[in-house]
């Protein structure tokens, strides 16, 4: 089994079966002999820019939760061992969320599925899937 933790833009395609979401994310994702991760780290950049107004955020992040969890997702918490893994990142990409998730991937053995170029250049646990 591999753990796969999605990026919350991978997240939030692959809850509302969005077009965005790649073919190559999808196989993956469908995969079942992939378990799949989300990081509260996800849910609370939903809470914050929806309430932004942020209209790619757009969701109720409680249904959004349940929905992730009902389909078998594993739910990753935030650490002070993952906050402490952020001071072996090289400063490739500024995102403090994008940074935490892959501090989250690199500490629990996990891959970092993204769309996002810059994440996708660290070293490490990284897949990119655009």
């Amino acid at each position: 089994m591999r753990l796969l933790l999605l990026d919350t833009h991978l997240l939030l395609w692959a809850a509302l079966d969005d077009a965005r979401l790649t073919p190559a994310a999808r196989a993956l994702i469908n995969d079942p002999s992939h378990d799949l991760a989300f990081s509260a780290a996800s849910i609370w950049e939903v809470v914050l820019k929806a309430g932004l107004g942020r209209a790619d955020f757009a969701v109720d992040a409680r249904l959004l939760r349940g929905g992730l969890l009902g389909a078998g997702y594993r739910e990753m918490p935030i650490t002070a061992e993952h906050a402490i893994a952020l001071t072996r990142l090289p400063a490739l990409h500024r995102d403090p969320f994008d940074r935490i998730l892959l501090a989250q991937a690199e500490t629990e053995g996990a891959t970092l599925l993204t769309v996002d170029r810059a994440l996708g250049q660290y070293p490490g646990p990284v897949q990119l899937v655009a």
